[in-house]
């Protein structure tokens, strides 16, 4: 059944899609590992004439996901514009000189696209993914929008409304207030404030703040063009040197300052007590980056993970227990999450504790291998989808250089045992925690 289907489907396709699919499986079955492959014949990094950086990676299935992001972030606002580069990102799905918000919808999503966008601490992207026939319409649509937004009276106070309601919906949400509010514990402000701001800091962002902040970030110099799929390099950057003037843009730089505080914040209505404990890693070079990785997944990401089998599986005193990183060059943390019950929150806390002292006192050379495997197997995994691939590489280039992250295996192979051990013993020392209990 499974021959004929694909017989079939294949009997509707193109000679060209047919070929598309052809060669396709055959680099799959090459006896290249993914990684030397895309290193040696796939990616392309080029700062052009204008200043932008563009990012590629060649695939040869047909489709393309496509996004153009600039250096700013959550991390470049003072305290009192918190929320101001997430409210200009919303702002830009609004409108331009020659596309409303709708005009922008369709002409991505008639052609089969999906259309979207992020606010990070160091970056906002918008990104679309398309088929790769369609690779003009994703161009001209995003660069209209970041190149030309209205930024319209009545859709600015139509937007602001919105915010409103996310903050709201974040806030009314256990699981993500607790991840929102982990920051603050961990960094003194503007980086302990939420990425959408206040409702005090949304009040006080008019049209002469968002243009001014726009005019000083939307220029080439700070922007990356992200493509990766079924494209050719060169009309790429021929598109982006046409579309794109030369300009300088200045990002704010704010300092980040450590602290470590333990907070606990009692709510009506809900029966579970939410935790999220996390602990800062020291930003001494890439090293100890990869190390706070494999630390992570070794602690709490994952069923064979050690604090899942412990809080959950051992003991039965969570369903929910999972761990993360976000380490960027500015700044590094892991972060541990577990749903339990308020009367088990100390020996939930006391219990990961004590898995960190284990690790910093016996961890082996075979354990960590098996971590350096899985970390390698879900990097092999993460490649697969463009959309995906696309936002790595971003993050990748915001933190350094795009091609630094094909070196991510033999950068976690090269991870040492004391490396993860010190980490470990550290912990104990130097670390936050947030709760969210039933009142």
């Amino acid at each position: 059944m499974k021959f004929d289907f694909q017989r079939k489907v294949l009997s509707k396709q193109d000679s060209k899609e047919v070929l598309q699919i052809q060669n396709f499986q055959r680099k799959v079955l090459s006896k290249q590992s993914s990684k030397e492959h895309l290193q040696s014949q796939n990616f392309q990094r080029k700062v052009l004439s204008n200043g932008m950086t563009l990012l590629f990676e060649k695939r040869d299935i047909p489709v393309v996901s496509v996004a153009f992001a600039v250096r700013n972030g959550g991390i470049n606002e003072t305290e009192k514009e918190k929320g101001i580069s997430h409210y200009i990102e919303h702002m830009l799905y609004k409108g331009t000189a020659t596309r409303n918000s709708k005009q922008i919808a369709e002409e991505i999503e008639k052609n089969g696209g999906e259309l979207n966008g992020f606010t990070g601490e160091l970056v906002t992207a918008y990104w679309c993914k398309m088929p790769a026939d369609h690779l003009n319409v994703a161009l001209e649509v995003l660069s209209d929008m970041v190149k030309n937004p209205l930024f319209d009276e009545k859709e600015l106070e139509k937007e602001r409304k919105v915010i409103f309601e996310e903050i709201k919906m974040r806030n009314d949400t256990p699981m993500i207030c607790v991840f929102d509010k982990i920051p603050g514990c961990l960094y003194e402000k503007p980086l302990g404030t939420s990425l959408i701001g206040t409702e005090e800091t949304m009040n006080s962002i008019d049209k002469k703040k968002i243009l001014n902040k726009f005019n000083k970030i939307y220029n080439p110099n700070n922007m990356i063009l992200c493509i990766v799929g079924d494209a050719e390099f060169e009309e790429v950057v021929k598109f982006a040197e046409k579309n794109f003037s030369k300009s300088k843009g200045q990002v704010l730089d704010i300092k980040v300052s450590l602290k470590n505080e333990n907070k606990i914040e009692k709510r009506k209505g809900i029966d579970q007590a939410n935790f999220i404990f996390a602990y800062d890693v020291p930003l001494a070079g890439q090293k100890k980056a990869y190390a706070a990785q494999v630390l992570s997944t070794l602690m709490a990401e994952g069923m064979s993970s050690r604090l899942f089998s412990e809080i959950r599986e051992k003991r039965n005193l969570a369903y929910a227990v999972k761990g993360g990183s976000d380490i960027n060059f500015k700044f590094a943390y892991n972060f541990i999450y577990v749903g339990t019950t308020s009367e088990k929150l100390d020996k939930v806390k006391k219990l990961i504790l004590n898995e960190f002292k284990n690790v910093a006192e016996s961890l082996s050379e075979e354990e960590l291998n098996q971590i350096k495997k899985q970390l390698v197997g879900n990097y092999q995994i993460s490649m697969e989808d463009s959309q995906t691939q696309m936002v790595n590489l971003l993050m990748a280039e915001i933190d350094g250089d795009a091609k630094e992250y094909y070196e991510f295996e033999k950068n976690i192979l090269k991870v040492e045992l004391e490396d993860v051990k010190d980490l470990a013993a550290r912990v104990a020392e130097k670390n936050s925690s947030f709760s969210l209990i039933p009142d």
